[in-house]
């Protein structure tokens, strides 16, 4: 089975058990949830960074990489600052009026 075969199996699997294991999940727990969701995004964050940061094995060619790794490291840093402001909203419910 060939190397991409096995990566498209993998990410199908991720998102049918990502759905499953998100839908099942209590209203209680959704703020933690969103704070572990942001955890993650850091790490894809680190992850397009190096994607970004590679080198074109071709010289001249459009370095279609480095923008395909400048827009996932974009995106992924706005579902981190969106989370946080989400996060904060949702504790700002909970603390006390004065």
């Amino acid at each position: 089975m060939s190397p991409s075969m096995v990566g498209l199996y993998v990410f199908v699997l991720s998102c049918f058990v990502g759905y499953h294991v998100i839908w099942g999940v209590t209203p209680a727990l959704h703020t933690p949830l969103m704070a572990v969701t942001n955890a993650i995004s850091a790490i894809v964050v680190v992850g397009a960074m190096l994607v970004a940061g590679h080198e074109s094995p071709m010289d001249g060619s459009l370095p279609l990489i480095q923008i395909i790794g400048f827009f996932a490291v974009l995106l992924a840093s706005i579902n981190i600052f969106g989370g946080f402001v989400v996060t904060n909203r949702i504790l700002a419910m909970f603390k006390k009026k004065t």
